[in-house]
């Protein structure tokens, strides 16, 4: 069975069997392969694979009656034959680095030394040159020449492609509309960053809640666990942004019922523009007071310096607009002074239907 495949062959199979040296692979409905089971550990020892799960191996060879496999081309499987297969279809390969260099590290993968420059090592987050010596990583070799033996290899494409593989699970995974939970890293004055399954995600300040947030770092601290909702997943510049006031009741709905038209209410002053004070009135819904309804005010005024968050004013909604979450109001003064002018002159009114005639008077 051997003679119908080449050293370095890629081949896709099945795991049928885990045991502490060997992980048996299905061949066909007769025959199994066998991986070392080193193949599948990771840097801490842990096994990365279960029965079932579909693999990629490299053919090594026909040994004491069983066909080898190996998840990854290293040490002495890796031989000039394999070096030159792995090259024509991008295998990875394991390198150890022996030393730094002018221009980068010398790699010895196999019996066969390699060139990997500065740039080609680490992917993201680099660390110090010394650091990387000694240590055995994955490569893929981007240059093969003379034959061989000169040889140029690259751990960053690696780690390029695990990432690209990564970004392509989590955008199937991680969808608008999806509800997800993560931990925050770090927080800002305009949001906290929040990591979902290993991404960096954005949960802007408007999306902490509905009522206004003042201090971000009163209700969001590093190392907080939060859940919510994705609203906006931009892959292709991997932007992801969620909100926790998604999953909230929004206090508009519920208001619905409870907020009336020319109802007094009691609130205070959450944010003051140039062109009015909005004030809160029931929790999560705030209205306008436009400038134009402020007393004692002209185009010239700095309305900023008579209104501050937190001052307290009553109000009486002039009109709503629940729809689009608008709610238009008036100081309570200047609505208790228009009923007062409306009741005078409806009394006003009542006396000229009277028809007092001074002239039947005198008589």
């Amino acid at each position: 069975m051997n003679n119908r495949m080449e050293i370095g062959e890629q081949f896709e199979t099945e795991i049928v069997q885990i045991q502490k040296d060997c992980v048996f692979i299905a061949m066909d409905a007769k025959s199994e392969g066998v991986c070392d089971t080193a193949d599948f550990l990771d840097k801490d020892g842990n096994l990365t694979v279960k029965e079932g799960d579909k693999v990629k191996v490299y053919y090594t060879g026909y040994v004491n009656g069983e066909m080898r496999f190996t998840a990854k081309i290293a040490g002495d499987k890796a031989d000039k034959a394999m070096i030159e297969n792995a090259w024509n279809a991008k295998i990875p390969v394991d390198g150890h680095v022996e030393k730094e260099i002018k221009g980068g590290f010398e790699v010895k993968i196999g019996g066969t030394r390699a060139f990997c420059p500065y740039s080609q090592m680490g992917f993201r987050q680099k660390e110090e040159p010394a650091s990387y010596v000694g240590k055995t990583l994955p490569f893929v070799i981007i240059e093969y020449k003379n034959d061989g033996k000169d040889l140029t290899v690259s751990n960053k494409v690696l780690g390029e492609q695990a990432y690209a593989e990564k970004l392509d699970s989590l955008a199937r995974e991680i969808t608008v509309g999806s509800v997800v939970e993560g931990v925050v890293e770090s927080v800002q004055n305009f949001g906290a960053f929040v990591n979902v399954n290993g991404f960096r995600t954005l949960l802007p300040v408007s999306e902490i809640q509905y009522d206004r947030v003042e201090d971000i770092f009163s209700i969001i601290s590093e190392g907080q666990k939060i859940r919510g909702q994705v609203i906006r997943a931009d892959w292709k510049n991997e932007k992801v942004s969620i909100s926790v006031k998604a999953l909230l009741e929004d206090p508009w709905k519920a208001s619905a019922e409870q907020l009336k038209l020319e109802t007094k209410y009691e609130g205070k002053v959450v944010r003051v523009t140039d062109f009015g004070v909005f004030v809160n009135i029931v929790k999560g819904v705030d209205g306008l007071v436009h400038i134009s309804e402020l007393e004692g005010v002209n185009k010239n005024t700095n309305i900023k310096k008579m209104f501050k968050p937190g001052d307290e004013m009553s109000v009486v909604i002039k009109e709503m607009d629940l729809k689009n979450k608008r709610i238009s109001l008036i100081p309570a003064s200047s609505a208790e002074q228009d009923l007062s002018a409306a009741k005078y002159l409806s009394s006003q009114k009542d006396d000229d239907d009277d028809s007092y005639n001074p002239f039947a008077g005198l008589l």
